[in-house]
């Protein structure tokens, strides 16, 4: 659904990802890995148009996306869920879905696909009327992954959606992805927490200084092997 070839991309002057290939196929959970300060968000960064494209190539269902606004990826069915800022703190939990639904807001099954998601986070369901400032932080990342859902996505990019959790909040959030990927959407993950992302990938990519220096299936890839790459860029 997904492929990458050759990316090199950045901001202004500054080239953060150096030749970047990667394919994500329909219905999978890809993975990708690496320390802080890699590329890794530079990298769904480019994905939806946040970031400028130097050269190689974005294809999504086989056209090309470089260059495409975010609002323009949206309607094509990509969907992203950011790191940071990726809820609206003073508005209530349906408002944030009903804004997650702005490319479509006149069609008129988003309230029935309101309540679909709160199928799949019935904890959001009982916080429905509340401000999303007053959930947890792991209710608050399933609100950003609920949100994103609400524009009917076939691809869903997700930033570091366990960053800051619990154990118990970060393996709960990594179920409720689990099973967005069984409802039919595919995902790609940017995970720094190796141990959680193994858990629910298919397969994964190790980006290390803005490159793939891996590439793996998650069943055959070790925990102790992606540590000692993190450690290698670190000397």
């Amino acid at each position: 659904m997904l492929e990458v070839s050759n990316l090199r991309s950045g901001y202004g002057r500054i080239e953060v990802l150096h030749g970047v290939d990667l394919k994500v196929e329909k219905g999978e959970v890809v993975a990708v890995l690496g320390p802080n300060g890699a590329g890794k968000t530079t990298l769904l960064n480019t994905l939806f148009g946040l970031a400028d494209v130097y050269s190689g190539s974005i294809t999504y269902e086989g056209r090309s996306i470089v260059g495409l606004k975010p609002y323009e990826l949206v309607k094509l069915g990509l969907s992203y869920a950011p790191q940071l800022g990726n809820i609206f703190s003073e508005l209530t939990v349906t408002e944030n879905l009903v804004m997650g639904a702005y490319v479509r807001i006149r069609d008129p099954s988003v309230r029935k696909d309101i309540e679909e998601v709160f199928k799949l986070f019935p904890e959001l369901e009982r916080r429905r009327s509340q401000k999303a400032k007053t959930l947890s932080g792991g209710e608050r990342q399933m609100l950003a992954v609920a949100r994103a859902l609400m524009s009917k996505p076939r691809v869903l990019l997700l930033d570091e959606p366990t960053s800051g959790l619990s154990p118990k909040a970060g393996s709960a959030l990594m179920g409720k992805i689990r099973d967005v990927r069984n409802a039919g959407v595919t995902i790609l993950l940017v995970e720094q927490n190796v141990r959680r992302a193994l858990e629910v990938a298919d397969r994964v990519y190790v980006l290390i200084g803005g490159r793939i220096v891996r590439e793996s299936p998650a069943s055959e890839l070790k925990i102790e092997e992606v540590e000692k790459l993190f450690l290698s860029a670190k000397t």
